[in-house]
């Protein structure tokens, strides 16, 4: 039933001009760090990211059907990265490099989508801290799933201002499939363009990804219902006092309150941008603001399923695994902060914080990773019973645990990205420090005015 009639989003030209010197700086900063993505970073091989890659293999070998639990819609689309490295005879170097072209070819269809929609400043300061200053540095080193399915959702999205809204739940649709437990994310999204549009047709979207994701099941598995976890999905009994269990066995409270707030997993920590309040500043960009609710819908969607989940941590993976799509309202909160400089000196103080906070997020990410961590939190290998050290532990947190146990030994690649890394922190943080140091200044001299008339 059609309440309204949908109407096209307006197109909003950019507020300020742009400086082209800025421009350039940043649009090299943004192509050296793929470049260094690509190149000087090594790749993870293992977790279900390797199983992904061998089911691949298997299937475009031998023509076997896998009837594991993990989706084999977003590995298919990097198919042509397989097919290149053999022949080469480098498939394993070739596709591992699929995470990072994605994001590669999100971000460029973000800039040219949005680029007369939103001011371009703004927008390059976004795609830098989504790249590098926050969860998608980690999780392009390796080929798990959950960046298909972030990628592809911010694609749909941005698609959505430009009215190609078919084309664009489509994309969404498919992103979705690839992560079947985001189903609830994706419905709250829906509900909440249906509430902005007055459209109640594009619940079809909804139905169109669980019909992909049945369509898999039936092909795979024979049946449309069976979704590969009806079997081992339940961790071992632990001290926490839920494991053990299988499914949404999880309380939800105190899922969701470790997803937020605990040292090893927590939103709070891993991105910082979210908790950020920035509305009022987006009263002025029709877009932007659109966009971020959509994307918070998501988020609060994936942290409703995921607090219930008893694997709610991602058990070794770094950070909280499964929210990776949380980075993309947290760095576009974020940029919005550095960008507008109508601010009082406290906000400036808690932004610089935060983007402190998020550039180590992005380095550590990229750089030092988790590698070391499960050796103390899983030391037999396969039990769980030291998690919980990991889990809410700041020592051993995945951000922390490098300053405690000292800096390992990196490459070459690393150390260069490192470096790297550090001079887009700096280059970022020169705005929101300028303006506080320009609130230091109006607060001392009229400090330094009363001084002088002070008499002894």
């Amino acid at each position: 039933m059609s309440i309204r009639v949908e109407e096209r989003p307006e197109v909003h030209k950019p507020a300020k001009e742009d400086n082209r010197l800025a421009a350039r700086v940043e649009t090299g900063l943004i192509i050296a760090g793929f470049v260094g993505m690509l190149f000087l970073l090594p790749r993870l091989e293992w977790g279900d990211g390797s199983i992904r890659y061998f089911q691949l293999t298997g299937l475009l070998t031998q023509g076997t059907v896998p009837e594991e639990k993990y989706s084999m819609i977003g590995p298919l689309f990097s198919t042509p990265l397989w097919l290149i490295g053999k022949l080469v005879e480098a498939p394993s170097w070739w596709t591992l490099r699929y995470n990072p072209l994605l994001l590669m070819g999100g971000v460029a269809f973000v800039w040219f989508a949005l680029r007369d929609r939103l001011p371009r400043p703004l927008l390059r300061r976004f795609i830098l801290l989504l790249v590098f200053a926050s969860m998608f540095a980690h999780h392009q080193l390796g080929y798990n799933g959950e960046v298909f399915t972030a990628i592809l959702v911010l694609i749909g999205t941005v698609a959505l201002l430009g009215g190609r809204t078919r084309s664009a739940w489509l994309t969404v649709a498919v992103g979705v499939a690839s992560t079947p437990a985001a189903l609830p994310a994706m419905a709250l999204m829906t509900a909440k363009w249906i509430w902005d549009v007055r459209r109640l047709r594009w619940v079809l979207a909804v139905c169109a990804a669980v019909a992909l994701v049945m369509a898999e099941a039936w092909l795979r598995r024979g049946s449309p219902l069976e979704t590969g976890y009806e079997a081992d999905n339940q961790g071992r009994r632990t001290i926490m006092p839920y494991s053990g269990l299988p499914g949404l066995s999880y309380p939800i409270f105190f899922g969701v309150l470790s997803l937020i707030f605990s040292f090893g997993k927590g939103l709070l920590f891993f991105a910082p941008g979210l908790f950020l309040p920035v509305r009022q500043r987006l009263r002025h960009l029709a877009a932007g603001r659109q966009l971020y609710d959509l994307w918070l819908a998501f988020v609060i969607g994936l942290l409703l399923l995921y607090g219930m989940y008893w694997s709610w941590s991602g058990s070794s993976f770094w950070g909280p695994r499964y929210l990776l799509f949380a980075a993309v309202p947290a760095a576009f909160a974020l940029a919005v902060r550095c960008y507008q400089s109508d601010a009082s000196a406290l906000a400036d103080l808690v932004t610089v914080v935060v983007l402190g906070l998020s550039i180590w997020v992005g380095l550590n990410g990229a750089v030092f990773g988790d590698v070391d961590v499960p050796k103390v939190c899983w030391p037999d290998g396969a039990g769980h019973y030291e998690a919980p050290i990991c889990f809410y532990t700041p020592e051993f947190s995945a951000l922390w645990y490098p300053f405690v146990a000292g800096i390992k030994l990196l490459t070459v690649g690393q150390w260069i990205y490192l470096g790297y890394g550090l001079a887009v922190g700096a280059y970022l943080m020169a705005g929101p420090l300028l303006r506080i140091a320009g609130h230091l200044h109006t607060w001392a001299i009229p400090a330094a005015a009363r001084v002088r008339a002070f008499h002894w």
